[in-house]
């Protein structure tokens, strides 16, 4: 059994590929579920959204008849199709009152969050925290905070904060004490953390979260997710094979993924 709990589709405007093609890689890699997760569509323009960033909300049909075609190509390849979306949060939690509504409404498999500080909306806020330090802190206590308000299933590649320039790149190990608070946060909540292996292709070429977090992660006692953040059917199990090695080696024995808003697990060696 192996899932790939992360991939996206054209109706963002930074994919390529039909969903189908997707399907059809993941059968070659042998990769027996997937999931879609395309960005959750936000009607606060400016603050969440703009040019490729997210689908609509009138996208959302066309976006459900997607992954209902993906799925009827992966009956045909032995691959399982799941419906899910990328969420957001954001500190002030007022304005996710409309997202977590339809989060509510829709019948998803599964929730991913994504804390994306390279938003501007984003950056403003966390800009008047001051320094860098500070701004990292702030980062890592946000990620416990989502995970404590039960509406996410994983957090997505929750060590985001490390790249795209909203401060400069750091080892997590000058952020330890925030971070380990963190992943007690989220064992403690019973939310997962996404290894998303889309880290080691670009900007510092590292696993999101970095190993010296997945280390503490398997201290904590934290679940995971995989997936490959795929934009492209090139990418749809990306990094898979030494990733798994990896978490073997971290001492993880098992990852999950989620149907219908519950958790299910494999056996990392059964990969």
């Amino acid at each position: 059994m192996l899932a790939d709990c992360h991939m996206h589709t054209y109706l963002c405007g930074h994919a390529i590929g039909e969903p189908a093609d997707y399907v059809r890689a993941a059968a070659s890699r042998g990769i027996d579920l997937i999931t879609f997760t395309c960005h959750v569509p936000m009607s606060d323009e400016d603050s969440f959204s703009g040019e490729g960033i997210r689908m609509r909300y009138d996208d959302l049909p066309r976006y459900r008849d997607l992954v209902a075609e993906a799925r009827a190509v992966g009956e045909g390849e032995g691959v399982e199709v799941l419906y899910g979306i990328e969420g957001e949060y954001f500190p002030e939690e007022s304005r996710l009152t409309e997202q977590w509504q339809l989060l509510e409404q829709e019948s998803f498999d599964f929730v991913l969050c994504s804390l994306h500080h390279q938003l501007p909306c984003f950056r403003e806020w966390l800009y008047r925290l001051g320094s860098a330090e500070a701004i990292a802190a702030a980062y890592f206590g946000l990620v416990a905070q989502a995970a404590k308000t039960g509406k996410y299933d994983s957090i997505a590649h929750p060590d985001l904060i490390r790249i795209y320039n909203t401060i400069p790149p750091f080892a997590p190990e000058t952020q330890e004490k925030a971070i380990r608070e963190m992943l007690a946060v989220v064992a403690e909540s019973n939310t997962c953390l996404e290894v998303n292996t889309s880290g080691l292709s670009k900007q510092i070429y590292e696993l999101h979260p970095a190993p010296a977090i997945l280390a503490w992660a398997a201290e904590a006692g934290v679940k995971l997710t995989l997936g490959s953040d795929s934009h492209c059917q090139e990418q749809v199990g990306q990094h898979f094979p030494e990733v798994l090695d990896l978490l073997s080696q971290l001492g993880f024995e098992k990852l999950h993924y989620y149907r219908g808003r519950k958790r299910f697990d494999y056996a990392i060696s059964a990969s």
